[in-house]
């Protein structure tokens, strides 16, 4: 009588054990707006090979010669080892790119990247492209 009990706790652990992750990880259109697309050349500060995403951290100059400091998300590291990535080789703090992506909803400077152009003109993907995981601008599903 002990052992369907003991198998049924341990299926309801492993089954949040899997959900776990889920809840943390949002969608693209609750951060960013697809119709704000924007590039930005500045200096990497810092990245971030962290999961759920990565993270690049840029200093921009704006139109008035002031710095501005933007958050930029990106893929987790395993997805851009897989698209060419080397961590400390590819990028590096220092150095100069320029980013393209879209912009978060609340207006600040942190944004969703999806193509990073390195100093020496190579276009490389750091992101998923807009409106993916849901939360976009068109319903998942028809509703009727």
């Amino acid at each position: 009588m002990g052992r369907p009990r003991f198998e049924v706790g341990v299926l309801a652990v492993a089954l949040t054990g899997c959900t776990t992750p889920l809840w943390a990880h949002h969608s693209f259109g609750a951060e960013y707006d697809a119709n704000k697309p924007i590039t930005v050349t500045g200096v990497v500060t810092k990245i971030e090979w962290t999961n759920p995403h990565s993270f690049i951290y840029l200093d921009v100059k704006d139109g008035k010669g002031s710095v501005v400091s933007w958050k930029w998300e990106g893929y987790p590291p395993n997805v851009l080892y897989r698209n060419g990535w080397k961590k400390d080789v590819t990028m590096k703090a220092g150095d100069t790119i320029t980013v393209f992506g879209w912009r978060a909803r609340d207006g600040t400077n942190w944004a969703h990247s999806r193509e990073i152009t390195l100093s020496d003109g190579k276009k490389m993907i750091f992101g998923p492209p807009a409106d993916t995981g849901a939360g976009g601008g068109a319903p998942a599903v028809e509703v009727p």
